[in-house]
């Protein structure tokens, strides 16, 4: 057996794709599915992020479920660069719109995974992309969502609300060193969103640095939109990576 390493990449169908938004820009982005035609048993749109940070497509946390996921546990994992981003993939057109011409990209990705067919369509925002989530998301045709390190920032009681009233599910990972939203002020804050699982993880930092933090994030998506699935392997046969 190999163990799963940080740069391990898993057998998986991957595409580059484009978006198009309701303004006309053109997203670019990769859907990473199972291999071997096996069909996806949950889809995953993740929202990177922020861009002017240093968030895009390829931020670690993503970069790894789209390398794992759909060889572990049969995970389609949707990334894209929302307007204005770059990454090696290439570079969105638009320009960054704090939070809120971003909804145009949001909407657009719940699109491009329903006309594929994607089944069972969570979000998974991080950060900013926690923010756009919360914002524009409540009303897309997804199961739930699942916020990595939310600042809330951008995102109001309204927000909240809104989500709340669709009774759907929603997980937030909290970590318990984070530099803008720590647990305690989180279930304060959260607390419009009642029906909201807030985990609190020890010793985490906004930024999920170092595999035991990304293997805990990994399985806590897992066990979320693929109940059973989690724990994840963290080893594969030799000749996987042959």
């Amino acid at each position: 057996m190999e163990e799963i390493r940080a740069m391990t990449v898993l057998p998986a169908q991957r595409e580059e794709i484009t978006l198009t938004t309701e303004d006309g820009l053109t997203l670019v982005g990769e859907l990473a599915l199972p291999p071997d035609g096996r069909p996806p048993v949950a889809t995953l749109i993740t929202l990177h992020p922020l861009p002017t940070h240093g968030g895009f497509m390829d931020s670690h946390v993503y970069r790894k479920a789209a390398w794992r996921l759909p060889y572990l546990a049969d995970i389609a994992v949707l990334r894209f660069n929302t307007r204005g981003t770059a990454s090696p993939r290439g570079t969105s057109e638009g320009e960054f719109g704090e939070g809120v011409t971003e909804g145009a990209d949001v909407r657009a990705a719940v699109a491009f995974a329903v006309e594929r067919g994607l089944p069972r369509r969570w979000f998974v925002g991080w950060s900013f992309g926690t923010e756009l989530t919360l914002m524009h998301g409540a009303d897309q045709d997804v199961e739930g969502a699942i916020l990595l390190s939310p600042p809330l920032h951008r995102a109001k009681d309204a927000d909240l609300e809104r989500w709340a009233a669709t009774g759907r599910p929603v997980t937030a990972l909290v970590p318990e060193l984070d530099d803008f939203l720590q647990p305690e002020e989180a279930r304060e804050r959260f607390a419009p969103l009642t029906q909201l699982n807030l985990v609190a993880v020890e010793g985490a930092k906004h930024l999920w640095v170092g595999e035991k933090y990304v293997k805990l994030v990994l399985d806590a998506i897992v066990d979320t939109v693929a109940p059973g699935a989690a724990p994840l392997p963290t080893a594969v046969p030799h000749e996987v990576l042959a």
